[in-house]
């Protein structure tokens, strides 16, 4: 932030001398206009950032987060920009005793000084755009020490005992606490801070020294001591049915859903996972005999809720808005403001003033584009996952709030995240680039390469598909980890920990595809993508040739579906999202795949995709892959295809589809669990992925190993005898 400073006033500077080579109209024209359109614009993004920046929560398309980014980096930089000017203008006024030139009243402009401090406060649905800018708390704790003694040295030199800079006064309070909400936020979501803020007291347990004093007495008085364990009785905060069933029931189902997902979040802290704690055994407790009780809509509407939750923490002004200081701080600004523009109106109204016209209608949009921001903030609030927790909570107490917690309008159903997943295919992807020419032509431009992974980032990401995560998905994703869960033959550790050997075993076909899942994660991805993908298409190509209108529709054609959604959901995770899983060579694999399959094309000049699938089903693999290729190259094209052609060999349709789907589903659990919290908290800025919800939904579940297992309620006491 310093050094936003310093490079807005050094911009003035070149500015000044940049402008020197055009004529004097223009020049003119240039300072009477740059610190309005400057100040503009900067309400303008704060508009575009308080109705914009919460819709990235639920949507996961790449312009609004472009159009997101662009609006939170200019903002900063262009508020801190005019403040600079503002500094500069005034310095050279006190300096030549004029307070009026070819650019405005500076006396009047100084006024928007406070303005643009509640500007770089930012509005309350976004505060950072990505976890990284609660790293740098600091930064913009600086920046509010900066940019606070800038406004007011602006102020000092612009005082002349006159209204306007009396009414600066309290407007440089609001922007003052805008400011600050905004930095203390940041300090609070910051990753280190949110893990102290999280951790409970010191528990140092029952005093060994006294009790061995006892022991060691006992037995000089010629006793015979041992220490016995006893179990103690649960309170009933700690039995699982008792309590999550002490959350009252509401005549709104989605008031209870809130909750419920408020007692994980915060009582049982569910919300530790995020920076990789461990909880008790307790909440483990709690948790499983909760979602093991539900369906698969309700145990996903909780998550939906929770992580919502989360990303209030971790990229809103959530922990300080709901609170009562927050609250009360609120009330103050939008009161002051609102005082300020009544009273700036009426004394432009009641006597004649000296200011320039444009200027009063500047300040008066200001004025009320401020006050606009804060109703609209206001509305956000009320119509929010946390008011409507906080009214439920009172709806006992209080006979309005019951009345308005039991009309069936009273939750407003709100979109928590965007449902949807993003769809990639190695095949088609490498379809696509077969038919590149530029790829080509850059062959013979230097630094070639560099054009070549340019492209082939355009290409993944124009070839990426949005599916929406149907509610059979659900219900089949939530099925199975709950029949895990309770299967008490099954280690809790295997659970975690398998990447589709659970199901083979399952299906009992672990002896003929072990080898597909006892390689790296990657390899496994790959090849299972590859041959789901193969299978699916040669399936649907069968289809259609024996069926001229409508395709045949199979009892297992869901298994086929969500096969083919995960497969293809899983590649996306490998190629867009690495860091989501576990460390290897999934792109190294992934290019020289990409490259085998560029080369099979090419070679049997395929024109189509249904071609192009059957001349890889046609492949014979008798010979192992990696016995012809060795190690030089890491693609497993073809091994894949050995998998693909194993798969139609079990002769059982429906059999297969469901052990491949059960195998995605074991997969997609393995990378859910193997990702650390933070990174599924990077995730919910981009709308939300479904390998958090399955993160979350196996935590509850029990199926993590961020619980402490083996500790119990026991206690020891003394055994005399």
């Amino acid at each position: 932030m310093v050094l936003n400073i310093l490079s807005s006033l050094i911009l003035v500077d070149q500015k000044r001398r940049l402008v020197e080579v055009f004529p004097d109209s223009v020049r003119k024209e240039w300072n009477r206009w740059e610190l309005r359109g400057l100040v503009l614009v900067s309400l303008s993004l704060q508009i575009a950032l308080i109705c914009s920046g919460n819709r990235r929560k639920y949507i996961a398309k790449r312009r609004i987060r472009i159009f997101i980014w662009c609006a939170y980096l200019m903002a900063d930089w262009i508020a801190t920009v005019a403040l600079g000017l503002l500094v500069d203008r005034q310095g050279n006024s006190s300096s030549s005793g004029h307070i009026k030139n070819e650019s405005g009243d500076l006396r009047l402009m100084a006024f928007w000084a406070p303005f643009l401090l509640l500007h770089l406060g930012g509005p309350d649905t976004i505060t950072a755009y990505a976890l990284a800018d609660n790293e740098l708390w600091l930064r913009h704790l600086l920046g509010l020490l900066v940019q606070t003694a800038a406004a007011i040295y602006i102020t000092l030199l612009a005082w002349n005992d006159t209204l306007i800079s009396f009414l600066t006064i309290p407007m440089l309070l609001c922007g003052i606490i805008k400011y600050g909400e905004r930095s203390w936020v940041l300090m609070s979501a910051n990753r280190d801070q949110f893990r102290d803020s999280v951790l409970t007291d010191r528990d140092p347990g029952p005093s060994y020294a006294k009790f061995m004093e006892e022991f060691c007495l006992k037995e000089a008085e010629g006793y015979y001591v041992t220490a016995a364990q006893v179990e103690e009785g649960q309170s009933p905060g700690e039995d699982p049915e008792q309590a999550v069933g002490a959350i009252p029931s509401f005549p709104n189902a989605d008031s209870r859903i809130l909750h419920i997902a408020d007692y994980f979040f915060e009582t049982l802290k569910f919300k530790r996972l995020f920076v990789d704690l461990i909880l008790g055994f307790h909440p483990r407790d709690e948790s499983q005999f909760f979602f093991e009780k539900q369906e698969y809509d309700t145990a996903f509407e909780v998550i939906e809720v929770e992580l919502g939750f989360a990303y209030d923490v971790f990229y809103t002004k959530a922990p300080i808005i709901y609170t009562p200081f927050g609250l009360f701080f609120r009330l103050m600004t939008s009161v002051i403001t609102l005082f300020v523009l009544l009273t700036f109106i009426g004394s432009i109204s009641v006597r004649s003033h000296t200011h320039p016209f444009v200027d009063v209608v500047i300040t008066c949009i200001m004025l009320v584009g401020a006050i606009l921001l804060e109703a609209y903030a206001a509305t956000s609030l009320l119509y929010s996952d946390w008011a409507n927790l906080w009214f439920s909570k009172q709806s006992s107490k209080i006979p309005v709030f019951s009345r308005l917690v039991s009309s069936p309008q009273s939750v407003k159903k709100t979109k928590r995240w965007s449902n949807s997943m993003y769809q990639y295919s190695l095949l088609d992807f490498c379809l696509n680039q077969k038919s590149s020419a530029l790829q080509k032509i850059s062959r013979f431009i230097p630094m070639h390469r560099r054009i070549e992974n340019l492209w082939e980032k355009w290409v993944s990401i124009r070839q990426l598909k949005h599916l929406n995560v149907s509610t059979e998905l659900k219900s089949f994703i939530f099925k199975h980890f709950r029949e895990k869960s309770v299967d008490t033959e099954l280690d809790i550790k295997i659970l975690f920990t398998c990447r589709g050997g659970v199901s083979l075993h399952t299906h009992k076909s672990y002896g003929t595809f072990k080898w597909t899942v006892d390689v790296e994660f990657d390899h496994s991805i790959l090849i299972w993508h590859i041959a789901t993908d193969l299978c699916y298409n040669q399936e649907k190509s069968k289809r259609s040739k024996n069926s001229d209108s409508n395709e045949t529709k199979q009892e297992w054609d869901h298994y086929m579906t969500y096969s083919k959604q995960l497969a293809d959901y899983m590649l996306y995770i490998l190629v867009m999202c690495p860091f989501m899983l576990p460390i290897g060579i999934g792109m190294i694999r992934f290019r020289d795949t990409c490259g085998e399959a560029l080369v099979f094309f090419e070679e049997r000049s395929s024109t189509s995709k249904v071609e192009a699938y059957e001349m890889l089903g046609q492949v014979s693999t008798k010979v192992f892959p990696a016995t012809v290729k060795g190690d030089r190259s890491k693609s497993v094209l073809f091994e894949a295809c050995k998998l693909a052609a194993s798969l139609n060999d079990m002769g059982d349709p429906g059999k297969m589809w469901k052990m491949v789907g059960d195998v995605w589903v074991e997969i997609l659990g393995y990378a859910a669990s193997q990702c650390r919290g933070f990174d599924h908290a990077q995730q919910l800025e981009k709308g939300g992925e479904l390998l958090t919800h399955v993160w979350l939904l196996m935590a509850h579940l029990g199926i993590t190993e961020h619980f402490k297992i083996k500790e119990g309620h026991g206690r020891v006491k003394l055994a005399v005898t």
